[in-house]
């Protein structure tokens, strides 16, 4: 055989696969997890570009130590220790080619062929495609509007051997759900004393516009807690900077390890730039222009789900983040739909994608960051013709 089990079994990415048919003009698109391009500070980011290129010059272009920029690392750490109370240093942050090598790079230190891996379900696809090389055996357990369904929970734990767990507790991809603090505290008692790993992604938490800001569920288990985060969906996603942050040492070692076999680090110049970004500008006043804009968003999308979809046809109402994810009566396949709407011009991901072990399936989600009100009401008023 000429290509590998890993890859054959590993699914293409659904979203990247009909992201250039979307990019036609005359479809309205809620498919991908985009920012909306008004969001990017690209005057700001010009000054950067001009300041680190007078005043680093040649370090901007040679190679660099692979775990990342120590000022931007620096930077994250007193971050997270202000906002979060983590306790964390510079050494316990590693710079990233997005959140999404984040996951390749855990997938490559900790998972063996067949080891068990706690998913929520729906679960983010990125996740999915990611673990898959890795060939674990994937445990979905139900996510609920609250967080994820404790009785299955502990249900899975239960029965041991289980390597990993992958959330997304803030404005979770694709549902937009969002774990309650008293869901976390349950996640975090039975968790407690497991030689388990609890991965907690967090690429929206910055993006909450409605509630209070919770804690972390591994912050009071370092030994065993890894947190991802990202400034792709904040400052710019091509750029592609993400990080890892775990207090481990003997994890963190291996984590950089398997960077320097996969890319030796991660672009510098981005790192000089984004860190340049982040010390000569409001950072938090940029946070809440974009929160502003996709409240104002999220709110176009569900007046008009509640105007025009069909009464049988249920949403969820996130707190933040990009996401809505709609369900249909059982029995219809979001798929089918799919391919209907796609030719009324207006384009979302069926849910089949975010699922380890089911197609077909009747939900779907909608993304409303890309869109301006009027647009996305028009691409609503078609969906819903479809239905």
């Amino acid at each position: 055989m000429l290509y590998s089990h890993r890859i054959l079994n590993t699914p293409p990415s659904f979203v990247r696969s009909i992201l250039a048919a979307a990019e036609d003009p005359d479809v309205i698109s809620f498919a991908g997890g985009l920012p909306n391009p008004a969001s990017f500070p690209l005057d700001e980011l010009q000054v950067s570009l001009d300041r680190i290129m007078e005043e680093s010059g040649d370090k901007l272009f040679q190679y660099a130590t692979t775990p990342g920029y120590e000022p931007l690392r620096q930077y994250i750490a007193n971050k997270y220790n202000r906002l979060h109370q983590l306790n964390i240093t510079a050494d316990d942050v590693l710079i990233t080619t997005g959140s999404q090598q984040a996951l390749d790079l855990i997938g490559k230190a900790i998972l063996n062929e067949g080891d068990r891996l706690i998913i929520e379900e729906p679960g983010y696809l990125g996740a999915i495609q990611a673990f898959s090389l890795y060939q674990p055996e994937f445990v979905p357990v139900l996510l609920e509007e609250k967080g994820l369904n404790i009785p299955a929970f502990k249900a899975v734990l239960d029965q041991g051997d289980v390597k990993c767990m992958y959330t997304v507790p803030n404005f979770q991809n694709p549902s937009g759900l969002t774990y309650s603090n008293e869901n976390r505290l349950e996640i975090r008692d039975i968790w407690q004393g497991k030689e388990m790993f609890l991965i907690e992604d967090d690429p929206y938490g910055e993006l909450r516009f409605r509630g209070e800001v919770l804690p972390y569920i591994g912050a009071e288990n370092p030994q065993y807690s890894i947190l991802l985060g990202s400034f792709s969906k904040t400052v710019t996603p091509g750029m592609r900077l993400g990080f890892i942050i775990t207090r481990n040492k003997e994890l963190m070692h291996y984590i950089n390890v398997a960077k320097q076999a996969s890319d030796l680090h991660t672009n510098i110049f981005a790192q000089y730039a984004i860190y340049d970004f982040l010390t000569h500008n409001d950072y938090n006043a940029h946070v809440d222009k974009i929160i502003s804009m996709y409240s104002q968003q999220a709110e176009a999308m569900l007046d008009s789900l509640n105007k025009y979809f069909p009464s049988h046809v249920q949403y969820t109402k996130p707190d933040g983040g990009m996401f809505i994810w709609a369900t249909l009566p059982e029995g219809q396949s979001a798929m089918e739909l799919f391919k209907t709407a796609m030719e009324k011009n207006v384009a979302f991901v069926p849910g089949d994608p975010f699922y380890t072990n089911k197609t077909d399936v009747n939900t779907m989600r909608l993304n409303y960051t890309n869109s301006m009100p009027e647009v996305i009401e028009e691409g609503i008023r078609r969906l819903a013709g479809v239905l």
